[in-house]
């Protein structure tokens, strides 16, 4: 019985009868389509036994496989239209191969398989074209024809015969096959124009796709022709050169991930307003990155500076909002009081109105813990318009945590300025340097010595960072340093910093920070409304002055935020509509007993003991001196506790020889001895050091040696000499502010410190009695009460 057959008509009017169902022959990335020859090589047992089973002069199916990869394919893994294709010529290849010559006959579809072994057998059906003769169709043949040509004229590589090939196709279908096959296109692509069978909708994508070619080989021909020429600017040359590689890559679907990251990082190179030696740095490290293998172990590393160069705002800068009325609104909005540093940033914002290129000062600002050191920094770059960068320094002991590390390190990255910078997004920032005065050094260097660059205007426009050894202007950033103290920071350092103090608060401006400010904050963070807890004005005075004795605020809003808590739970035990009143009564429930009362009284009870005043980095403070007599022994032995530096005990040896040579004009005997004077400072695991408890030692030996006590509402500071002045010493507004927390009343200053007395408040020196005394021979009066009368 015959097999059955269909009747095939081909390309050129050839006809064949073509059995129904034939052998498949699997091809990698290769389109057959009617009309076209192709050569075939065949190595695998199922494309040869499919080979073997069509035989010289016989018919098979070359079908394309959708994923080259597939060794075994089924019909599953086959495009669903492949070509009908006569076999012409059989030749043998090396290695059991065979090569095979085919021509197109016709396109078809294919179904379920009858047979797998040897070869795949399928049924076949064939796809029938839709023609349409119109003027659409005819229009869009002759631009077919137009852009062949057109494509051979540009190219060197094709003969000019093939114009007068092209023009002779008398069929439109043929036309697009022949040129599909011919075209640098993806094999999908190929396919989709295999299965199309409307003739008009396949030229229109051919037609496509020899637009692209066109506009490939003009660019070609006018890059050759300018090059020639020597008129193209070598840079537009070789960006229109990676162009091309870009456009051919993806033409043939070899795209590169490798040589994308490089493009990627070009544009944004060329994007970006670099200096010029940072851009030439870029370039170098660019070549680098395109010349190394996609998967070489320096490509991360090389990739990654480039994107820190790039990230850095090298050029991009804010404006400043130069309104003096709006940033004196904010800042006093901010913060209450500080008008020291409001009055000097409002300087600073009318100075660069009237002089913009003028260098940025380096402010340091030093005062107590929680006074509002860091706060103030982020308030200053709202008022001036400006981003806010922060960098901590405290415990910073490697340098290259400020310069970063060289490239040659793993793991190197660039140092804190820099990251801050990045962070930031501008290059004029307002930069806060925190706790500068807490910098170390050890073995990895002095970070101290790192920032001197940093913060010196003179040298701060070439700042260079290890790791991006380009230099980079810091000259636009106004930067601000904090410190609690000034005493641990290097004089090097200090020097290019203009110091601003920020002593502590007062009772009546904690209970103003604590009503506008505090208050606010810890109701909304603990889901409160004025509305539901009122807190009375007595309840906050209460708080700041029996349970906070500090200079700044935190431990206030920390007691406020205990408040909150109470009043918060009780709302959510009684429910939404409960009012919660927090009055004196309130505290002292919530809060328990407090922890500072009044004890200057309780303390000086006895002869001996005098009240000092003290500045430390958390503020002024007072501390007590006790002096006590042991008699007996040889002579007068001076002893000493309560861990004191090398200056205080000088002190003391300097009160005592003073009080042995004026015993008799301040009615002690002349021979004070044999005795022992014992001066204690309580509080011995706290170091103590510094001159200014001067006439507080003088005071305590005399009130010892005379058993007259010393007046409990009196405190003290001054240096002494041996002559009995009185020397001026520092932090007087610290001290101040601190016996006035403290309850005292009258207070004893050298009289060369009255200057300092015009940043004491009004409010507080109003409720002090402030005695400026020359001599010791003035304090002792003032402080020792007389004897009583028998």
């Amino acid at each position: 019985m015959s097999e059955e057959t269909i009747h095939v008509v081909a390309p050129g009017d050839e006809s064949f009868d073509v059995p129904t169902t034939l052998p498949v022959l699997p091809v990698r990335d290769v389109v057959v389509y009617p009309g076209v020859t192709v050569p075939l090589a065949i190595g695998r047992p199922a494309s040869l036994a499919a080979l073997e089973a069509a035989g010289q002069d016989g018919f098979m199916l070359v079908a394309t496989q959708r994923d080259p990869a597939t060794e075994e394919p089924g019909v599953a893994d086959l495009y669903p239209v492949a070509s009908i294709v006569r076999v012409v010529r059989i030749l043998d290849a090396r290695r059991d191969g065979k090569q095979a010559l085919v021509v197109g006959v016709a396109r078809s579809r294919f179904h379920s398989p009858v047979a797998t072994e040897p070869a795949l057998r399928v049924r076949i059906d064939l796809v029938t074209e839709r023609t349409v003769e119109s003027s659409e169709s005819e229009a869009a043949w002759r631009r077919v024809v137009m852009l062949a040509q057109r494509v051979i004229d540009l190219r060197d590589d094709l003969p000019d015969e093939w114009k007068t090939f092209i023009g002779g196709i008398p069929s439109p279908g043929v036309l697009a096959d022949l040129i599909a096959s011919n075209l640098p296109l993806p094999p999908e692509e190929k396919a989709r124009l295999l299965a199309e069978d409307d003739v008009l909708a396949r030229l229109r994508r051919v037609e496509g796709h020899l637009d692209r070619e066109v506009t490939i080989a003009e660019t070609q021909q006018a890059l050759r022709t300018e090059s020639e020429a020597g008129e193209q600017d070598p840079k537009r040359r070789e960006h229109t050169l990676r162009q091309r590689m870009r456009e051919i890559q993806q033409e043939i679907g070899e795209g590169d991930a490798g040589l994308a990251e490089v493009d990627e990082l070009r544009e944004r190179l060329d994007a970006a307003n670099l200096p010029e030696e940072a851009r030439a740095q870029a370039e170098r490290e660019l070549k680098r990155l395109s010349a190394l293998p996609q998967h070489a172990p320096d490509r991360h590393l090389i990739r990654t500076y480039l994107e820190w160069i790039l990230d850095l705002p090298f050029s991009v800068e804010t404006e400043d909002q130069l309104d003096l009325h709006h940033a004196h609104e904010v800042l006093e909005a901010d913060h209450h009081g500080l008008d020291k540093v409001k009055e000097r940033i409002l300087e600073f914002l009318a100075v660069r109105k009237l002089a913009p290129d003028a260098k940025a000062p380096i402010l340091c600002f030093v005062g107590p813990p929680g006074v509002g050191k860091t706060s103030l920094g982020r308030s200053i770059a709202r008022a001036m318009g400006r981003k806010f960068a922060r960098a901590s320094l405290g415990g910073v002991r490697d340098e290259a945590e400020i310069r970063g590390h060289r490239r040659t390190y793993v793991g190197a990255m660039p140092g804190r300025i820099l990251q801050s910078l990045k962070r930031a997004g501008a290059r004029n920032p307002i930069f806060l340097l925190d706790e500068v005065d807490k910098l170390g050094a050890d073995f990895r260097g002095d970070p101290s010595s790192a920032l001197l660059e940093v913060l010196d205007p003179e040298q701060n426009h070439t700042f260079s960072d290890h790791y991006l050894e380009v230099p980079f202007d810091l000259s636009r950033v106004l930067f601000i340093a904090t410190a609690n103290t000034l005493s641990t920071i290097p004089p090097a350092l200090l020097d290019r910093m203009e110091v601003i103090e920020l002593p502590g608060y007062t009772g009546r401006d904690k209970g103003v920070i604590a009503r506008e400010h505090l208050l606010p904050k810890q109701l909304e963070g603990h889901g409160l409304s004025e509305e539901r807890v009122t807190v009375t004005d007595a309840a906050l005075e209460k708080v700041v002055a029996e349970y906070t004795r500090e200079a700044g605020v935190r431990n206030l809003e920390r007691r406020i935020a205990t408040l909150m808590r109470k009043a918060a739970r009780r709302v959510a035990e009684e429910g939404a509509d409960t009012q919660v009143a927090v009055d004196e009564a309130f505290v002292a429930d919530a809060l328990g007993a407090p922890p500072h009362l009044p004890e200057t009284a309780e303390r000086t009870e006895m002869p001996g003991v005098v009240v000092g005043l003290a500045a430390t980095a958390h503020g002024g403070d007072i501390l007590f001196i006790e002096a006590t007599v042991v008699r007996g022994g040889k002579g007068i032995r001076l002893r000493l506790t309560g861990q004191l530096g090398d200056v205080m005990r000088e002190s003391a040896e300097a009160a005592l020889s003073w009080v042995r040579s004026h015993a008799a004009e301040i009615g002690l005997p002349e021979e004070l001895g044999p005795c022992e004077i014992h001066l204690h400072v309580p509080a011995g695991a706290v170091p103590k050091d510094g001159p200014s408890a001067g006439v507080t030692l003088v005071s305590a030996i005399v009130s010892a040696l005379s058993g007259h006590r010393a007046r409990g509402h009196v405190a003290l500071t001054g240096e002494i000499s041996l002559r009995g002045r009185v020397l001026p010493v520092g932090g007087i507004k610290d001290k101040v502010l601190a016996a006035s927390r403290a309850g005292i009343d009258t207070v004893v200053l050298p009289r060369r410190n009255e200057k300092d007395l015009v940043d004491v408040p009004d409010d507080v020196k109003e409720g002090l009695t402030i005695h400026l005394v020359d001599a010791v021979d003035d304090v002792l009066p003032l402080v020792i009460e007389p004897a009583v009368a028998a």
